[in-house]
């Protein structure tokens, strides 16, 4: 049996599910790579996640992350991950958001969404109203921005290091140890224009 099969026969067996989901909840339902993706309104992810546990028979929250699309009007997208041990299936819930509309949080439906939203907060700056301890888990104290974002630098703003005449840990801009540099792409070996000869030049006239 191909994959292709195997995928179709996995879509085709999520379909009543979905069409089930769609009707109890009110939400909008779709099969992205062979797993049903549900999509909630953020207002009402509670009540949503509540039903997913209580009536359909989702006991676990498995993740809660987050997606980055800056060139959306909310730019955020929250994303749980739920998995059935007795329908042994999994589900996906996808809520829209931006950086300052809050999520309500579904820690009171699964707790170990709390340390998760934990994450999406510290990584992407996702609020979440009704958090029990909304604070950052996985970076430093004082860490300015939001690591996993589009728009965040590669660089960072802040570098720390252990300064050994002070004996402690400090926290300084980021200085690069090289320049930027600018290029023009014309390399003396092409017989590139130059109002003066370049080392090289020589080179590229006795070929």
């Amino acid at each position: 049996m191909s994959e292709l099969v195997r995928v179709a026969e996995r879509e085709s067996a999520l379909t009543p599910l979905g069409t089930e989901m769609v009707a109890a909840l009110g939400v909008e339902a779709v099969v992205a790579y062979g797993e049903l993706t549900l999509i909630a309104q953020r207002e009402k992810i509670v009540e949503v996640m509540t039903a997913l546990r209580d009536q359909f028979g989702f006991q676990q929250c498995m993740d809660v992350c987050g997606a980055d699309y800056p060139d959306r009007a909310e730019r955020f997208e929250v994303v749980y991950h739920l998995l059935s041990l007795t329908r042994a299936a999994r589900v996906r819930v996808k809520v829209s958001t931006d950086d300052v509309k809050p999520v309500p949080s579904v820690s009171s439906v699964y707790p170990s969404a709390g340390w998760f939203e934990r994450e999406a907060f510290d990584m992407y700056g996702m609020i979440f109203s009704d958090h029990p301890d909304m604070r950052r888990i996985l970076t430093d104290y004082g860490f300015q921005g939001h690591p996993l974002r589009k728009d965040f630098p590669m660089t960072g703003y802040v570098e720390v290091r252990y300064d050994e005449e002070q004996k402690r840990i400090v926290y300084e801009p980021v200085k690069l140890t090289q320049e930027f540099r600018n290029f023009d792409f014309l390399s003396p070996w092409e017989g590139a224009d130059y109002p003066t000869v370049l080392p090289g030049d020589e080179k590229a006239g006795a070929q």
